[in-house]
């Protein structure tokens, strides 16, 4: 199992979407929040609430639990939106985990949430600001600084394919 962490608009995504091009099954954890926000009644733009919402009812590794129920007995899995070294504690007891963060500058991170313009996406600097400390405060920072590897994705897209499909290309050869 590869888990992926970065911060919103690292570019996980991109390493995603790689992934399955390798034949990767993905769960995604944000979908698994955005589904638990409209189940619960509550707008998109409420996740990060809700994901606050069920790390204090059930811990700081809820959306991990919540996705243990989804994983199919599969042989390649990738873990997208990994926020706290919990959650990579928590399928560890169950999978072989391999730790990747995906590494961007929040200037860089900033522009591509805007042009994304997911409803959840913040549409000014101080919003992105407020959802980075947050993200933070679920313990991400803690999972990328314990990444068994970071990517960094610094230039375009094009580039960060690439750094991409050498990784999983390694990856394979080595598992």
């Amino acid at each position: 199992m590869i888990c992926v962490v970065g911060m919103p608009g690292s570019g996980k995504n991109i390493f995603i979407n790689t992934a399955r091009d390798f034949g990767y099954d993905i769960i995604v954890l944000g979908d698994i929040v955005r589904e638990e926000t409209l189940k619960r009644g509550y707008s998109l733009k409420d996740s990060g609430k809700v994901a606050e919402m069920l790390r204090r009812e059930l811990g700081k590794a809820a959306i991990a639990r919540l996705a243990l129920d989804r994983l199919k007995n599969t042989p390649k899995i990738v873990i997208d939106g990994i926020r706290s070294y919990e959650e990579v504690k928590e399928f560890s007891r169950y999978y072989d985990c391999y730790l990747v963060a995906i590494h961007s500058s929040p200037d860089k991170r900033f522009k591509r949430l805007l042009k994304r313009g997911r409803e959840d996406d913040p549409e000014l600097y101080d919003e992105f600001l407020e959802r980075d400390i947050r993200e933070l405060s679920f313990g991400l920072g803690d999972a990328i600084a314990l990444a068994d590897k970071i990517i960094i994705n610094d230039s375009d897209i094009k580039d960060f394919q690439e750094k991409c499909i050498k990784f999983f290309r390694e990856w394979e050869e080595n598992v």
